[in-house]
């Protein structure tokens, strides 16, 4: 028979036997389950969220567009705008920089060299690779949605209640998040 461990704890072992825990262990599994479970909703929760702010941030761009009367272009296509800001980039780095499917930033890229949005050459150095920039009137949407998040900076502290350690706490969490996915898929965990 076990030794009695005092009041809080009768017995330290149950019987031994396949798919037993101790006594002791049994607390802890279940905290450690509890914890998983609560883990698992704050989990699918993020990822919920960060699908759904993404979808409502192109929403808020196409408000944006609509108000200005501007319909050559959609939410994504602005956005790509906004991204390659003053920079020259290749597709590739747009892809790699702005997380756009591959597919996604030909597509766009086509429709806003034919609308006049972005100018593009072939590298000097890499002829394989074209260089994109923004032309007068890629800047004139990239200039009005900075305008639109500057308008958003304002109010986000007391409107949306959400402060400048918040954001940065959340940018931090999010960068991790984003290692660990790359990590997973980089290293196939």
């Amino acid at each position: 028979m076990p030794p009695n461990l005092g009041s809080n704890n009768r017995w330290a072992l149950q019987k031994r036997g396949k798919g037993k825990m101790t006594a002791l262990a049994k607390p802890q599994a279940a905290a450690a389950l509890g914890g998983a479970s609560a883990l698992r909703k704050n989990y699918l929760e993020t990822l919920n969220l960060v699908e759904r702010l993404h979808r409502q941030l192109l929403d808020v761009i196409k408000d944006e567009l609509d108000r200005r009367d501007e319909r050559e272009i959609n939410s994504v296509q602005a956005l790509l705008l906004f991204n390659v800001g003053d920079q020259e980039l290749t597709a590739g780095e747009l892809r790699t920089r702005g997380h756009y499917l591959g597919s996604n930033v030909s597509y766009n890229l086509k429709k806003l060299v034919e609308g006049g949005y972005i100018h593009h050459e072939r590298s000097e150095v890499d002829r394989r690779s074209v260089l994109v920039r923004l032309t007068r009137k890629g800047e004139a949407v990239r200039d009005m949605l900075r305008e639109l998040f500057d308008r958003h900076l304002v109010s986000l502290e007391a409107v949306g209640n959400v402060a400048s350690d918040n954001l940065e706490v959340l940018n931090v969490t999010l960068k991790r998040m984003e290692r660990f996915w790359i990590d997973q898929v980089r290293f196939r965990l």
